[in-house]
Parts: structure tokens; C-alpha cells; sequence
């Protein structure tokens, strides 16, 4: 073992026996097994290579991210492993963020060369949602709808949980007919909107979507493929599902002021959006994590008290408030079960195991933080103040 190695080891080591809360199986390179930690929840890693530590060390949970879709580690449960990390933050503090110079590097490459402008927003929104239509079908519920369902006390399967996701915006929305939503997706709002008789005008950047919800609805919407920006017209209630995480932070005004421009006197909004703690938010907007980096580039996710301001700021107010961050875990728990179902079709469609593993990593640990409650999701009503 290099001397670098044994610093690396010594150094994680040490680290791992700060470990408060459960308990750390942790196998290395040269086939030691330590365990750290005690009662609670339990949770395995096997470290193959040391540059997974290094990678860590110069890029914090970003790079712990990156060491996984490398191959460089492995563990039963990415959501079990993460949630360990997460309820022992504090200890592991220098391994969770990179170090000062990457930490500049990926908030410039974050705020400005990701900025979403109307350009950039197509661009950013390519890298994720136009994979390809026939991969998320192998892993999403039949309606193809890709944002947390709302579960019952009765055993609802993934599809009955959307559906009463649906259900419960729309019984939120006042009586007038005209509904814009912004970030349409595949159409699994609008179709169930249009079935109790609303007038939904749906709008995507994404080609791949845009041409999958238009078909499907096949004229009882209508499907637009513009930017939020560029939208005309009043509406007597909004929809906007898990859309808000991709605006980034620059663009928080220009999208609230499209919600007040866009609202009809009288009406209603309803907003659904990923949130971190109020406590939280200042050290996630000044940090990085894997998301941001290799999943959904140029988003930001606000807390709730940054969503009041922003709606106070462009006119509107916050009526009402629904959180229900379980059920985010749980539906983030399912996708990656099915998503490592569906391994073998995903690999025949051309996807290398670098793409399965970012995937899975990435629904794994977004398992884990809706669990422990480091982020939660809300649905929010909005009117004009």
C-alpha cells in the first residue's frame, strides 16, 4: 500500500469511528473488515479502490457519487448507506463537501455556465428528460408520471398513488375551467384534469415529451411546447408539478412573475415542489451536491420560507401548505426497485452500466433524504395578495 493510501485510510478510519448514530460494516481494499458505531439503523460499504476516498476528499458527496457509477465502491442498500450518512452529517463533515476550490468551481459551473436562461433551460432540460421516452416507461408507473405520488392507508400501488396525487391538486383548484400547467411532462395531469372536464393547456420544453402528451391526449388538451416565459393569456387556476426545482435561483422572479401575469383575479394556484429545511437552505445554496451536478444541472431547490418570499415579491400569497416527504421517499424507493428490475432492458436499449448506476444512485439516495426528512415535498396554494 502506497503511503497516500495509508493517509487515506488512516484518515477515514478515523473519521468512521465518529460515527453517533447506527452502525458501519465497512470493508476495504486489502480485504479488512471494521465495524463502527452501534445501535440503530445498519448499513454495509466495501471501498475497492482508495481513489474512492480521494475522490471524496476533493469533492465531497459529489465525488462519493462519482466513485459509485466509477465502480470504486459498493453497498446492499445505497438508500440504507446514505441514510446513515445522513443522520451523521456532522461527523463526516470533511467528506461531504469538496474542498474550497471545487467548491468555487461548481457553484460557477452551477450559477453561471448552467444558467437557465430560455436557451440554457432547453439545453439543461435535454440532458435529463429527452433520454428517451421508452427508458422512463420501463421504470415509471403506467400513467408516466415522474414526481412523488400521494399514498393511501390502504396498500395504493404506485399508479393509485399518482392518481390520488392528481386528485387532491385538483380538488384544491377553484371551479373555473381553464387550467394552465407548467411542466406538463408526459401528460398525466392534464389527461386526468381533462377527464372532470377542465380546459388544460400544458407546456414542456422537452421535444420527446411534448410529442408523447400530445398524442396521448389527442386533442382533449392542448400541448404546447414553449418555455413558461412565453406564455399568454389568464388562467382560473395553475398547475405546476416538481417543475420549480429546474428553474434555478436567478430565474425564481421570472417564474413567480409568470404565475401572478398568468393567474386570472380569483384564481388559484397550486405549486408542488422539493424543499430543504429553512436552517438548511443557506448552506445548500452555497454548496454542491451530486444532483445538481449530474442529474438535474442548473436546478435549485428552495425551502419554504424562500417560496413565501418569492411569491410575496411577485404579489401572491400562500394560502395553504400540504407536506408529505414520506411519501416522496417511498415513491423514489419503488422507481429504483423497478428501475433495477428492468436492468437488462435498459442495458438493450444502449445504456452502458455508468448510466444504470447514476440512475440508481441517484434514486437511492433521493430515497434516503425524503426518509429522514433532510428534504420534504409540498404541495403549496398561491393567490393573488
Amino acid at each position: 500500500m502506497r503511503l497516500t493510501n495509508k493517509a487515506l485510510k488512516t484518515k477515514f478510519l478515523a473519521t468512521c469511528a465518529q460515527l453517533r448514530e447506527g452502525r458501519l460494516t465497512l470493508r476495504t481494499p486489502d480485504g479488512a473488515r471494521y465495524q463502527f458505531g452501534d445501535h440503530g439503523p445498519e448499513a454495509e460499504m466495501e471501498i475497492r479502490d482508495w481513489a474512492a476516498v480521494s475522490a471524496m476528499v476533493a469533492h465531497g458527496q459529489v465525488g462519493l457519487g462519482e466513485a459509485y457509477v466509477q465502480g470504486l465502491w459498493e453497498t446492499p442498500s445505497i438508500e440504507g448507506l446514505m441514510s446513515l450518512a445522513m443522520v451523521n452529517r456532522h461527523y463526516l463533515a470533511s467528506y461531504d463537501q469538496a474542498s474550497p476550490f471545487n467548491r468555487v468551481k461548481f457553484r460557477i459551473v452551477d450559477r453561471l455556465l448552467r444558467a437557465n436562461s430560455k436557451r440554457g433551460s432547453r439545453k439543461n432540460i435535454r440532458a435529463h428528460y429527452d433520454v428517451g421516452n421508452e427508458f422512463y416507461q420501463l421504470w415509471l408507473d403506467e400513467g408516466m408520471t415522474y414526481s412523488s405520488g400521494l399514498f393511501g392507508e390502504n396498500g395504493d400501488d404506485l399508479a393509485q398513488a399518482q392518481r390520488r396525487k392528481y386528485e387532491r391538486v385538483l380538488s384544491r383548484l377553484n371551479q373555473g375551467e381553464r387550467v394552465l400547467e407548467i411542466g406538463c411532462g408526459w401528460g398525466g395531469f392534464a389527461e386526468q384534469a381533462s377527464a372532470e372536464g377542465r380546459d388544460v393547456t400544458g407546456v414542456t420544453i422537452s421535444r420527446n415529451q411534448h410529442s408523447y402528451a400530445d398524442c396521448r391526449l389527442d386533442g382533449r388538451a392542448d400541448i404546447q411546447l414553449r418555455d413558461y416565459r412565453d406564455v399568454q393569456g389568464s388562467f382560473d387556476n395553475i398547475v405546476s408539478i416538481e417543475m420549480i426545482e429546474a428553474v434555478g435561483e436567478n430565474y425564481w422572479p421570472s417564474y413567480f412573475g409568470s404565475l401572478k401575469r398568468n393567474l386570472s383575479a380569483g384564481g388559484r394556484i397550486m405549486l408542488q415542489a422539493i424543499t430543504v429545511p429553512d436552517s438548511f437552505f443557506e448552506t445548500y445554496r452555497n454548496s454542491s451536491d451530486y444532483i445538481r451536478q449530474y442529474v438535474f444541472p442548473g436546478g435549485m431547490l428552495l425551502s419554504d420560507q424562500v417560496i413565501a418570499d418569492q411569491a410575496k415579491a411577485a404579489g401572491l400569497q400562500v394560502k395553504n401548505s400540504f407536506a408529505f416527504g414520506q411519501d416522496y421517499g417511498k415513491t423514489c424507493r419503488i422507481w429504483a426497485q423497478r428501475l433495477v428490475a428492468q436492468k437488462r432492458k435498459i442495458k438493450e436499449q444502449g445504456y452502458d452500466e455508468g448510466f444504470f448506476r447514476n440512475w440508481q444512485y441517484y434514486l437511492e439516495i433521493c430515497a434516503a433524504s425524503f426518509a429522514i426528512g433532510h428534504t420534504d415535498v409540498v404541495q403549496v396554494e398561491l393567490a393573488h395578495a
